[in-house]
């Protein structure tokens, strides 16, 4: 859909790109046909491990940061209006005045309330092409967006999260529930497979008999808020896709509260995948303490996973799973795939 937009917008003339310099691309997702740019102009910047892996591999150059100035950009919008505006912030802090800044969203993804402000506080923006259920305009850099800049957040408890990342707002409902469920003493390796900004490792940290804490987390912006969060030279951090992290030596228990939306609606094979790379990343007596949604079809997957099944109750909207002494471990180097 992205790609059939920015083909129209640059073959149509709606929107025009510098002759030279290069092209910052701002949050592509896995799957975005960028064919349409000059591979070796563009740098792709994004802090979602799997996304970073899948242009990485195409040959593109990938970064975690904007560097320097560019002669143009691509921002792909997300949901999240908050990181929608700072991404903005910087495309506009990194793209020469007067340069293009392409804007490329879904409606769904809030395209034409991003269009709207930027309308509304007078950057003029070009006239929107519309295509498969989205729009693509462009917009001069020089305007001041600083003020959309992201800026980390201190919420209840004393947590630091920035804008975009999984529960910016406060503690998650099914995480704390989780934590609450922990008994008292752990085993000395354990892993938080989507550890996001820190919370679950932190209340596995406060267990006696914990050595290491290893925090998976794919994204990167998340991973740094869990930096700040866990002063403890327990804890371990992994930026990686949580389907694709084999560690060093087995976990002998891995804690997860999985992700269960690819878009805005629920996907239960990401979770599904989370398990199963869950299971293959403890050892062969080792345990996975697990919340999930209750209407999630997990227990079946679980039951094939693991010899022993355990519900530690809950409420009504979750569920609490102790599941212990995985079947057997997957091969070397064989991960899950993750879904489309």
């Amino acid at each position: 859909m992205r790609s059939e937009r920015l083909t129209l917008a640059l073959e149509s003339g709606a929107v025009e790109l510098p002759p030279q310099g290069r092209i910052l691309v701002l949050r592509p997702r896995a799957g975005d046909d960028l064919s349409s740019l000059q591979r070796d102009r563009v740098q792709v910047v994004t802090g979602f491990r799997p996304d970073h892996d899948f242009f990485a591999a195409q040959g593109f150059d990938v970064a975690t940061d904007p560097v320097g100035q560019y002669a143009a950009a691509l921002v792909c919008l997300p949901r999240a209006r908050e990181q929608a505006r700072a991404l903005l912030a910087q495309a506009a802090a990194h793209v020469q005045p007067g340069g293009p800044i392409l804007v490329d969203g879904q409606k769904t993804d809030g395209i034409e309330a991003a269009l709207r402000e930027l309308r509304d506080m007078g950057a003029a923006p070009g006239a929107p092409l519309s295509k498969a259920h989205g729009k693509t305009f462009s917009v001069a850099a020089g305007r001041d967006l600083s003020d959309w800049a992201a800026r980390d957040r201190l919420i209840d408890g004393g947590f630091v999260t920035r804008p975009g990342v999984f529960s910016a707002d406060g503690i998650d409902h099914a995480s704390a529930l989780l934590a609450a469920a922990l008994p008292e003493k752990l085993p000395a390796r354990v892993g938080d497979l989507g550890a996001g900004w820190g919370y679950l490792s932190k209340a596995v940290l406060s267990r006696t008999g914990v050595a290491e804490c290893h925090l998976i987390e794919a994204e990167a912006e998340a991973l740094e808020c869990a930096r700040h969060n866990l002063a403890d030279v327990r804890a371990r951090f992994h930026w990686a896709d949580a389907l694709r992290f084999r560690p060093d030596r087995a976990f002998d228990a891995v804690v997860c509260n999985p992700p269960f939306h690819t878009s805005r609606d629920a996907d239960p094979a990401l979770g599904i995948a989370f398990l199963r790379a869950a299971a293959g990343m403890l050892t062969t007596s080792g345990t996975l303490w697990l919340v999930a949604n209750r209407h999630l079809p997990y227990e079946p997957v679980l039951a094939e996973l693991f010899r022993e099944l355990e519900d530690r109750g809950g409420d009504s909207r979750f569920r609490l799973c102790r599941a212990s002494r995985p079947m057997t471990r997957p091969a070397p180097g064989t991960v899950p795939r993750r879904p489309a």
